[in-house]
């Protein structure tokens, strides 16, 4: 009889002793604490793992209430050797230095016999220093960005597993923990290791699965929020996950920065009630008055889509320099910002934010253009 997905992922995790966990360019909190709780998870039965992340040293601050696993990576380096081999049958190598400059290594052989027979030299790539690479929360491995980008022979060579909650996955992994119907790849992975025979869940990595169910389902008040996600919170506490901790940390402790920002924003909010799109145009003084960056806006914009439940699109519009503006959008449900990514052929999906880039001088230029061609993508017949 053949294994199931979570019986492979099991098989694979049996024999990984250098476990990779990778997280997309612009992850969900849900998948960073996924990826923590398996780095938690990972670390109580003796295994020690890395998670990779173009963007994690900004991310793990999303979950620093709960700590943060060891090893975190922005980028994949060192992953692999590569071999310079001799074959020393019939002229043996007596000595080997190198030499080391600004450009270039040298390397400098001194052969037994005259000259070495270039015949005899190969160049051999060895193995990756990690033996499983499992990717969090990303439908495919272009929204791994960097990571992918720089690494790509990582995902054939290594087996690879996807755990993900995205309609529109494409099922990448070797081993595919995909599940649609679930609020999160908190409780997918929850549900894994509750199965497994490798160790029990702790209070930590517990927490962490809490913390991404919490607030994927916007503390159980979603649409998303299954039976099966209630009864998984409920046994993650009593394995010592800390409810209230999480509610607390997550929609109650905010950074300062992100507060003044979200203030700024919020007194420009405009409404379109024919796109029931809600909008705000966040300049560099904003920015700079708030001591903030653009990278908090994704934040910002989440705030906004949990506070209008009338709206159908959240869109953040800031300046990227003296000749363009990018542009952020969220939809109220998954099903919408898909559908608009389809149509929307200049953006890029990352997670639950599509981004785009307008090539205008103005913020007043950018909000002209893009409600033009909203309407035309989503009213036109």
């Amino acid at each position: 009889m053949s294994l199931t997905p979570t019986q492979q992922f099991e098989e694979l995790l049996k024999k990984a002793s250098a476990p990779l966990i990778i997280l997309p360019s612009y992850p969900s909190r849900d998948a960073i604490a996924t990826a923590f709780a398996l780095a938690f998870f990972l670390d109580k039965i003796g295994v020690e793992a890395h998670l990779a992340g173009e963007n994690i040293t900004k991310d793990k601050e999303l979950l620093a209430f709960i700590g943060e696993p060891k090893n975190l990576l922005p980028s994949i380096t060192g992953a692999r050797d590569f071999v310079l081999s001799f074959r020393t049958v019939k002229n043996k190598i007596m000595n080997v230095r190198t030499e080391k400059t600004d450009e270039e290594l040298r390397i400098f052989l001194t052969p037994e016999n005259g000259a070495i027979d270039p015949r005899d030299f190969s160049f051999i790539p060895a193995k990756f220093k990690f033996d499983l690479a499992v990717v969090i929360g990303s439908p495919d491995k272009e929204h791994l960005g960097k990571v992918y980008e720089e690494n790509p022979d990582i995902f054939y060579e290594v087996p690879l597993v996807n755990i993900d909650n995205h309609p529109n996955n494409e099922l990448f992994g070797q081993v595919n923990l995909v599940d649609i119907t679930a609020s999160s790849t908190s409780e997918i992975l929850a549900e894994v290791l509750e199965k497994t025979t490798l160790g029990t869940l702790d209070g930590e990595a517990s927490e962490s699965l809490l913390a991404g169910i919490i607030s994927a389902t916007e503390s159980f008040q979603k649409k998303n929020t299954t039976p099966k996600a209630l009864q998984i919170a409920s046994r993650l506490m009593d394995k010592g996950a800390d409810q209230q901790k999480i509610i607390r940390s997550l929609y109650k402790t905010q950074p300062l920065h992100l507060l003044k920002l979200w203030g700024r924003v919020m007194a420009q909010i405009k409404w379109d009630e024919e796109l029931r799109l809600i909008w705000a145009s966040v300049s560099i003084e904003d920015l700079v008055q708030s001591r903030a960056e653009a990278s908090d806006l994704p934040k910002v914009l989440e705030k906004i889509r949990n506070n209008y439940s009338s709206g159908n699109f959240f869109l953040i519009l800031y300046p990227e320099n003296l000749k363009g503006v990018r542009g952020l959008i969220k939809g109220a449900t998954p099903e919408s910002l898909t559908l608009l990514s389809e149509r929307f052929e200049e953006g890029v999906l990352h997670g639950e934010t599509l981004e785009f880039a307008l090539a205008v001088s103005s913020l007043e230029e950018a909000e002209r253009l893009i409600i033009e061609k909203l309407r035309t993508l989503l009213l036109s017949k």
